[in-house]
């Protein structure tokens, strides 16, 4: 089972530090996204942590299950409105299964990068597969390496540099890892979560090994087209 990086400290202060990904409005395009996909059918999210996309996603009336390695995080969740109602499984979402066949899985905020080996990321889509209906669809979201942005010799990029957050990705091209770093000087406290960056073909080739092909690719929630300048992605694999 990989580490568990999410603990009770990180958990506690969660959800007033993931910045522009917690706002209203890219929250509501999130679930109006996945809402349309899931058709009336239910979704798994992988990575549930402390219910950021699930509850509103619940309150448009998808059913919503969900897989997370953090107790801390799940705890959170269970503690907020409606939380207590969504049904988790405590594991490793590459390998864990949970009862039921769903129209959606989705695992987003560059969660499938905790995933740290090509192995356990070709793992996810085959757990996945297994958990969807003939014609579900898989949403990835997750940010493309900026690599053209490291100065020749350097392995660090500034992604965060503030008053009350720090925050700096260390990148190891030679094994595709990508070290976020988080410094917090108001109080002293100081976390990492390492993962693995993929890129989109490699994440294509995985879906086919799943069984799965690609349906559609954009740069946003909104459908914004994906292109050279993009900076993250939201892909869709559907299952044959």
């Amino acid at each position: 089972m990989p580490e568990n990086f999410f603990n009770e400290s990180v958990a506690a202060r969660y959800d007033q530090t993931i910045g522009s990904w917690g706002d209203a409005k890219v929250v509501e395009a999130t679930v109006r996204f996945l809402a349309g996909l899931a058709g009336g059918g239910a979704a798994l999210e992988l990575g549930i942590g402390t219910g950021r996309i699930a509850l509103p996603l619940v309150k448009l009336g998808v059913p919503v299950r969900g897989i997370d390695l953090s107790e801390a995080m799940v705890a959170r969740l269970h503690a907020k409105a409606g939380g207590a109602d969504i049904p988790i499984t405590i594991g490793d979402f590459s390998t864990a299964r949970v009862e039921g066949r769903f129209s959606l899985a989705y695992v987003v905020f560059n969660t499938i990068m905790n995933l740290r080996t090509q192995d356990a990321q070709v793992a996810c889509f085959e757990n996945v597969a297994a958990h969807l209906a003939r014609g579900g669809c898989f949403v990835v979201e997750i940010m493309l390496p900026e690599l053209q942005r490291l100065p020749p010799g350097e392995r660090f990029l500034p992604f965060a540099v503030g008053a009350e957050h720090l925050g700096f990705d260390e990148y190891d091209i030679v094994h595709q890892g990508l070290t976020s770093h988080h410094y917090y000087p108001r109080t002293g406290d100081y976390t990492t979560f390492p993962g693995r960056y993929v890129w989109p073909s490699e994440l294509d080739l995985m879906a086919r090994l799943a069984g799965m092909e690609l349906r559609e690719r954009w740069s946003g929630w909104q459908r914004e087209p994906f292109t050279a300048e993009s900076t993250k992605h939201v892909s869709v694999w559907e299952k044959r």
